[in-house]
């Protein structure tokens, strides 16, 4: 842990107060990096779009994982599920670069989705605004972490007592009061937990802007690769990776939190 974490992280923020001239490091204290990150324009708008992006990610796994987890463990005889959780892992089989390369073929000018919508005759010129954007971007991330969503929200519906369900339906509550006021409440440990499985590493994702997001669709990772990089600015791109964690640190222990009350 020492070796493989706390080190590299202390590394990363003792460069971040330090300077750097071409090859050359300054290591006098200055806060120069943090001013530069809080004043210049592009590094707020930047950071403000990989939030966005990762929260877009986050909000739509989770609701078009819910209702797949729910369908599994309530609707599919137990013999069955582990072949639906199967299923449900068969993206693990590919690798990610290869699915957000499939995507950029699906959501291309002339790709997939357009030659279809073409073909059908639902729209007479290819879609622009599905590729080389946040939309795009948004997509393949939510393809990439879909299972991670799934998964938890599926155990902690399998966790849920049946009998308390029955018992609310016996008081007189109807299906969807029971879901709202028993199953949704008892499930919000599985739903955080995926909420941060999937909000976490989105924030900092690199390769899927690069590849499906253009200029309108790079995040703060992207940002930070151009520093070490490119315009050889390790300090820089240090103290934008610390203003990173801190934001996901802060966002996370909102989401802690909130799973502690549902937890009592």
């Amino acid at each position: 842990m020492l070796l493989l974490l706390a080190v590299p992280l202390a590394t990363i923020f003792a460069f971040s107060f330090w300077t750097q001239d071409f090859l050359n490091i300054d290591h006098t204290f200055t806060l120069k990096n943090y001013q530069e990150a809080f004043s210049d324009p592009i590094y707020r708008a930047i950071m403000l779009r990989s939030v966005t992006i990762a929260g877009a990610v986050t909000v739509v796994t989770v609701v078009l994982a819910f209702p797949i987890a729910y369908f599994v463990s309530f609707h599919v005889r137990p013999e069955r599920k582990a072949f639906w959780v199967f299923l449900i892992t068969i993206p693990f089989w590919t690798s990610y670069l290869l699915r957000a390369f499939l995507w950029k073929v699906i959501l291309g000018f002339n790709g997939v989705l357009n030659s279809g919508l073409l073909w059908l005759g639902l729209i007479d010129e290819p879609l622009t605004f599905i590729l080389y954007n946040s939309n795009a971007v948004v997509i393949t991330l939510a393809h990439a972490f879909a299972p991670f969503t799934i998964l938890p929200i599926y155990v902690a519906l399998e966790k849920i007592d049946r009998s308390l369900l029955e018992a609310s339906q016996d008081l007189g509550e109807g299906t969807v009061r029971t879901f709202f006021r028993v199953t949704l409440p008892l499930a919000m440990p599985g739903v955080i937990a995926a909420t941060l499985i999937v909000f976490i590493p989105t924030i900092g994702d690199y390769v899927t802007p690069r590849l499906v997001g253009g200029p309108d669709g790079l995040m703060i990772a992207n940002m930070i690769q151009t520093q070490f990089l490119k315009l050889n600015n390790a300090p820089m791109g240090a103290a934008l990776s610390v203003l990173a964690m801190t934001a996901v640190t802060l966002i996370s222990l909102v989401f802690l939190f909130a799973n502690r009350r549902f937890l009592k």
